[in-house]
């Protein structure tokens, strides 16, 4: 039976890079969501084109997009020992889509949920300062972590850009849509004794090693 596990936080919660942590120590595959999108739209399937406009309204992707995504990408050699995943489910259909999935599959059952829970105004003001630079899409952040020189790319000197998905308006809608639509999942979890909370504004390494706690 895969060990499955589902990472759970609003954007800005820093679920990508403890998903990379936990995949490495357990040797499990990493399941993203925001890179599976990013995938199909670079190789222009018609699941990625659909996903698109969604992603930068910042509005979930419908659950029928997302779960064919999922099923397909689980079904993949990596993920016959389990898999981390990362930004699904979001919602109570898709992790009732899951459930049936991984019955219908044998793949087994989710064992744990983890939860990184941040405070809404921390989420905005980590997310809304990001730029990216154009040529080798390096990332910055206007607090903490500034071009030494504004509007230019350390690195190769290139332009930096807003994405329209981190800009304050389009940030402030991504987390109001997450808490809308995530809070009848946490319930979910709750309830089937799954769900494990996590301190979120604690210092990486601490958040890190209450992860690693909840899942071993």
């Amino acid at each position: 039976m895969a060990d499955l596990i589902v990472l759970l936080g609003p954007p800005g919660a820093g679920k990508g890079t403890q998903a990379k942590v936990l995949s490495r120590e357990l040797k499990l595959a990493h399941i993203s969501s925001g890179d599976l999108f990013r995938d199909h739209l670079r190789r222009k399937t018609e699941l990625g084109i659909l996903a698109q406009g969604y992603m930068q309204r910042g509005e979930l992707v419908p659950d029928d997009v997302t779960i064919g995504m999922i099923r397909e990408r689980m079904q993949a050699a990596d993920c016959a020992k389990g898999a981390i995943l990362d930004g699904f489910p979001r919602t109570l259909p898709q992790a009732e889509a899951l459930d049936r999935f991984l019955a219908d599959s044998k793949m087994g059952a989710v064992r744990k949920a983890p939860y990184i829970k941040v405070a809404e105004q921390v989420l905005v003001d980590r997310l809304s300062g990001r730029w990216s630079c154009r040529a080798g899409g390096h990332v910055y952040h206007e607090t903490f972590n500034p071009p030494k020189t504004p509007g230019t790319c350390d690195v190769d000197g290139s332009e930096l850009y807003q994405r329209e998905d981190d800009k304050a308006e389009t940030v402030k809608n991504r987390i109001r849509v997450y808490f809308e639509q995530t809070a009848p999942l946490i319930e979910y979890y709750r309830g089937k004794g799954l769900l494990a909370e996590i301190d979120g504004a604690k210092p990486i390494d601490e958040v890190t090693g209450e992860l690693l706690a909840s899942v071993r």
